[in-house]
């Protein structure tokens, strides 16, 4: 087991570039000098970190693609955006259990709350971070609670950050035990005047009903009743203020990094949007679609996916958040399908729209050229030269697709287009999580750095207002797209989009099903 000492050497070694090689999709293989650290098995800490993961996490990163100091900048941007006699408390995500019963084996697989691992990169259930205002050159002091290594737990559930391993590694000033969270907690607080938190569920539209939440979901036997009175007390409404906006302001402009990292994820699911094109056929059922999707990113290093999968053929297109996926792709149906991997923390969320049998029909080409032609002219606007809002953006989405439709002899009719033809919002900002929009002002203009959708839909009910031609269609076609100072990128141009989506399910562009 390597020293904290050389621990604080990796972090601080930058392999030259020479000396990284890549192979495949999310495996990093580092050809260094003769000495170098090897994987270690099995691993001493709670996620992968650079001496027990060299394949996916570099010597200056702290998670896979986000080096140490960069969450360094993020807690230090915002302690400094706080008034004086400020802290910020976190908690993490609580383990979730399939059958309600605390039992390892029933648990789902474990995701960190989103802003707990924004400002920590720490991976681990059962822990808490204390952000003080301070006037030392950092600016502020940081004390992270986990659980601490317990061998025989280990010995079931893996392996656990140590103490000593959170100071060296996250760049705590103190780590304790969780347990002693909740007196730590009421310490400060009679301390404080500005307490920054957001107590479970914050980020929802249903605010919170009251303070005792946070220490019930964190710790509820931690405290005699009379202790635990006292600490709700201390997290006063007067003193209290959300979190959650703040952080929010943050996240909504993403680094270098982040950028590189959502490229990446947007490539895995780009790949296995074409790959999957090519592996459709009638008579599948549309779970096996939804699989092999899954199958194609978790192959190139996804960790997960980061939403339920939409796998929609034929009419059952027209339901907008369409999960069941389980009926049969017939022949001559076109096929819906929103899907997105979750990789090294940020989510991808593309949708594309193809015929099972490989080609369009005359009429199933109309409408989807009609989808894209507004599509492409919305990516356009997404720059911060344009000075426009998402509520803009939408408002022209309206307007280029009532062209588009009437074009081919649609006869629009007020609330036509907005409640029944195209009834959902064209674009959210995403990241960290799918949808970042709790606290995202849609009114805001987009500034450079922002990643935003842009997923313009028809679907069209068979009712005789509309062209029998085109009924039981569903076309939505989404990317991801990166929005720049003068131009836009498109993240998940992995996935075939234009026409030549033909191309793709036929195999003339040259790809196998695997």
């Amino acid at each position: 087991m390597l020293s904290v000492r050389q621990l604080r050497l990796a972090l601080q070694w930058r392999a030259p570039a020479s000396a990284l090689r890549v192979y495949g999709r999310g495996l990093r293989a580092f050809a260094t000098e003769a000495g170098s650290l090897q994987d270690v098995k099995p691993s001493s800490y709670g996620q992968p970190l650079f001496p027990s993961h060299p394949h996916l996490v570099r010597p200056h990163e702290l998670t896979p693609g986000i080096p140490a100091d960069e969450y360094e900048w993020r807690r230090k941007t915002l302690m400094d955006s706080l008034p004086s006699d400020s802290i910020v408390v976190l908690v993490a995500a609580p383990v979730k259990y399939m059958s309600g019963t605390p039992e390892p084996q029933s648990s789902y697989k474990f995701r960190q709350a989103s802003d707990f691992w924004y400002l920590t990169g720490f991976e681990e259930p059962d822990a808490a971070v204390i952000l003080e205002k301070a006037s030392n050159p950092r600016g502020y002091r940081m004390t992270l609670f986990s659980r601490g290594k317990d061998s025989a737990k280990e010995k079931w559930e893996g392996a656990r950050t140590g103490f000593e391993d959170v100071l060296a590694l996250f760049r705590a000033d103190d780590a304790l035990p969780i347990h002693a969270f909740p007196s730590q907690l009421k310490s400060l607080t009679t301390i404080y005047s500005h307490i920054f938190i957001d107590l479970p569920n914050a980020s929802t539209k249903r605010p919170p009903r009251t303070a005792k939440s946070l220490l019930r979901y964190l710790s509820p036997s931690a405290l005699s009743r009379s202790e635990y009175e006292s600490v709700v007390d201390s997290l006063s409404v007067p003193r209290r203020q959300p979190l959650a906006p703040l952080i929010t302001k943050l996240r909504s402009i993403k680094s270098e990094h982040e950028q590189q990292v959502m490229r990446a994820a947007a490539d895995i699911s780009g790949h296995a949007f074409a790959k999957t094109m090519r592996f459709t056929q009638p008579g599948f059922s549309e779970s096996a679609v939804a699989a092999h999707f899954e199958y194609l990113c978790s192959l190139s290093g996804s960790q997960r996916l980061a939403y339920v999968p939409v796998v929609a053929s034929g009419p059952n297109a027209l339901i907008i958040h369409y999960t069941s996926n389980n009926q049969v792709v017939q022949d001559g149906e076109l096929i819906l399908m929103d899907a997105g991997c979750e990789y090294n923390g940020y989510a991808s969320d593309i949708t594309r729209t193809y015929p099972a049998s490989g080609s369009f029909t005359s009429a199933q080409r109309d409408l989807y050229t009609a989808v894209l032609t507004a599509q492409k002219a919305l990516t356009g606007l997404c720059t911060e030269a344009a000075s426009i809002s998402l509520h803009e953006l939408h408002r022209r989405s309206c307007d280029l697709l009532r062209i588009e439709l009437n074009q081919l002899g649609f006869r629009l009719h007020t609330g036509d287009l907005e409640r029944i033809l195209y009834p959902h919002f064209l674009s959210h900002p995403i990241g960290i999580d799918l949808h970042e929009s709790a606290n995202f002002d849609r009114g805001e203009l987009l500034k450079a750095g922002m990643v935003i959708t842009v997923e313009p839909g028809i679907y069209v009910p068979p009712v005789p207002q509309f062209p029998k031609s085109f009924h039981d269609m569903g076309i939505r076609i989404e990317d991801e797209v990166l929005v720049g100072k003068e131009h836009p990128i498109i993240l998940s141009v992995a996935a075939p989009k234009e026409v030549d989506v033909e191309g793709a399910c036929q195999g003339l562009l040259g790809l196998q099903p695997f």
